[in-house]
């Protein structure tokens, strides 16, 4: 969006304005916010790398403990990834019909993502609360640190980022499909396809390699 800015510099006295020089100043907020983004992201990259570093220089030290291969569940695993997956199926879904205008099917979409969203972190803390019952907490062992920090920081992102997705819907009620809430859509749209891409790393990296012999 383009606006016209009058240059106060140039300004004279009194009928002297009609002769003032207009400089025109473009505004792209959404190009800052996106930016601004974007480099959120990258710092994000970096947390979750030096998570992953971790886990590949603890992930075989078990102390005496259990091992991947005795605690992980896979079959429950990939259930869990499968709601992660198809939560960003949906949420490209909403991101389609904000595109067509069409703000009931985007909060259709928007809430049937919540809801995969939610599903995906409650199987979480089911393998979270079995593993600490079955004596396999963070503390039992480097290992057990380690994937409790990892997979635990990725489901703590997720968490915010249900907290967003609700928030959103609510302004997306309230205001439409405003410029503003667009830009939101957007940014929220990256963050959630990146926890999809991170937790597919999370997926093989830990759990398929972590039940290797």
């Amino acid at each position: 969006m383009s606006e016209l800015v009058l240059d106060p510099a140039k300004a004279g006295a009194h009928g002297a304005q009609d002769d003032m020089p207009f400089h025109v100043r473009e505004h792209h907020p959404e190009n800052g916010t996106l930016l601004g983004f974007w480099l959120y992201l990258m710092s994000d990259c970096l947390i979750f790398a030096v998570l992953f570093i971790a886990y590949a220089v603890l992930g075989r030290n078990f102390a005496g403990g259990p091992s991947g291969a005795e605690l992980f569940d896979l079959p429950l695993v990939a259930l869990n990834t499968g709601f992660l997956l198809l939560s960003s199926i949906t949420y490209g879904f909403a991101m389609l019909a904000s595109q067509r205008a069409k703000l009931g099917t985007t909060l259709a979409w928007l809430a049937v993502t919540g809801l995969f969203g939610l599903a995906f972190l409650g199987l979480e803390m089911y393998e979270f609360v079995h593993l600490i019952h079955e004596g396999a907490g963070p503390q039992r062992s480097a290992f057990l640190t380690s994937f409790f920090a990892l997979v635990g920081t990725h489901g703590l992102h997720v968490t915010f980022g249900v907290i967003w997705l609700v928030t959103l819907m609510v302004q997306l009620n309230r205001h439409g499909l405003t410029e503003a809430n667009t830009r939101r859509l957007m940014c929220l749209s990256m963050f959630w396809h990146f926890l999809d891409v991170i937790w597919i790393g999370v997926f093989t990296f830990v759990y398929l390699m972590g039940v290797l012999p």
